[in-house]
Order: structure tokens, then sequence, then C-alpha cells
């Protein structure tokens, strides 16, 4: 993948880690060319969608998720969906991330790297990202509290409460992929249980059951926190919150605040007022 498709900022760099915001046009629709990392790091979309393609596995980087890039480790990208899409990227030093990860999670020998490819973030995790994110890029943050938030969120992302693996055979992950691709796809549609159903060939009551058992999550709150986490990215630049509802595909202004508030604890004004201060 041509690294013009791509816009990085670096957000922080320490001694420790480097945070950076990763952003790529996403103008190649089949798998790229294979690319390699040279650090084991975390990466947690947030706008947007894209595969990453890791030996046979199909992983959707979608904001519910917190992927692992592990150092040395070929993988290659594609883009179904279009619009591209923002990542926002964590690097730790191998002693801060050996020192917060399970051991389990970690494969025994050679270098640190993770055995999974990714696990689902909870709707903490999320606003912590949001708020992080704002805060680094708009240069209103203090270093020392502005680490203790990243390594915060890399707990956070690894906990066993606050994050979940996903579960089930390849066949029936694909089967989950394919859902979450198309709700990626008309985001804010308010789609009915057996329209998903018929459109990936499965019956209502089998897909509510296996996207439970993959994802630990009903399939409508998984849709649910997809269209707040693009709320999440657009708040601070949307006026008119009555319109950003129903593009997201709530009924009213106030069905959006109140779903916003019961996920993140506070109002979208109240979130709003909180990252710009």
């Amino acid at each position: 993948m041509g690294m013009s498709q791509f816009e990085i900022d670096r957000l922080i760099t320490s001694k420790s880690l480097t945070v950076r915001h990763v952003r790529c046009s996403g103008t190649c629709r089949h798998r790229s060319a294979e690319e390699c990392s040279t650090a084991t790091h975390l990466v947690f979309p947030h706008r947007g969608v894209y595969l990453r393609h890791v030996g046979q596995q199909e992983i959707v980087a979608d904001a519910n998720q917190v992927l692992f890039f592990n150092a040395s480790e070929s993988y290659q990208v594609s883009h179904p969906v279009t619009g591209g899409d923002s990542n926002f990227v964590v690097e730790l030093s191998d002693e801060l991330l050996r020192e917060l990860t399970p051991p389990q999670m970690l494969i025994s020998s050679g270098p640190l790297r993770f055995r999974q490819q990714h696990r689902r973030i909870d709707s903490n995790t999320q606003a912590l990202v949001a708020t992080l994110r704002h805060a680094l890029t708009n240069r209103s943050f203090d270093y020392l509290a502005a680490e203790g938030s990243i390594l915060r969120l890399v707990s956070s992302s690894l906990g066993p409460r606050t994050s979940h693996e996903p579960r089930g055979t390849p066949a029936r992950r694909r089967l989950v992929n394919r859902v979450k691709l198309l709700l990626m796809e008309t985001l804010g549609r308010r789609w009915k249980l057996a329209e998903i159903a018929g459109e990936v060939g499965a019956s209502p009551v089998y897909l509510t059951q296996l996207f439970q058992h993959v994802e630990g999550l009903p399939l409508h709150r998984y849709h649910l926190r997809l269209r707040l986490a693009r709320s999440l990215e657009r708040l601070l630049h949307c006026e008119d919150l009555s319109t950003l509802a129903l593009e997201l595909g709530f009924s009213s202004h106030s069905h959006f605040s109140l779903s916003f508030k019961q996920t993140y604890g506070l109002t979208p004004s109240q979130f709003r007022q909180t990252v710009s201060d």
C-alpha cells in the first residue's frame, strides 16, 4: 500500500511510549501488498472500517475493537467499505507492555507478541480513546497526565472485565465479520433482524445466538456502540445534534442523548464540554 494513502501525526513521544494518529484514504479495496510492523503496538480504529488479513484470519477493524499488530508479523489490509479510516495507535516499550499484559495473552517464546489479533473493547475504553485523541490532537494536555491516561487505556484494553476475546470457529467468525461490514456500509440505517439475516444467509435465531457467542454482546448493542462511536468522532465539529442523531439512525435528539448518556455516563453536550476544556 503506497504511503501516499496515509497521513500520520505523531501526537506524543517519550522514552516509554509513542502515540500516533494514522489516517488512510482507503482507496485499496482489495488486499494490499504484504506489510510488516517493526514493533508490537495497539491500534484503536475510531472512524471507518477495514479488514486486516493475517495468514488465514480476517479481522474487521471497527470502533468496537482494539487490534494487536505484532512485531515482524506480515499482514495485508483491504477496504471493502469506502470512506477510508482513522486510527489511534499506541506503542509502548516492551517493559511497560509486559507489565500491563496478562501473561496468557502473550506468546511465551521469542520477542513480545500477542497470541490474539484483536479484542472487543467496552464503551468506557471507547470514550477514553476519543478523549485522549481530542486532547493530544489539540495539544491541550500535561505530559504526565497524558502518559498515565495512555497506560490506563492499554490496561483497560487488555482487562478481562473491560475487553472480550472473540470466540467460535473460523467459519462462524467469518459470518459475524460479514454482519459487521454490513452494519458499517450504512451505519445510520435502522436495520431489522430479518433483513440482516437475509443479507448474510442465516436464520434470525441462529444469527442472534451466534453473534452473542462470538462477540459476547447482542447484535443490536454492537450496532448501537458503532453508531455512538461515530458520534464521538463528530461531536466537536457538529453544531446541530438533532441532525447528527437522525444521520446515525436515532429517532430524535432525545433518543440519541439518552442512549449516549446510558453508554458513556454523560450527555453529548456534557461530553463535548469535557473534551473542549
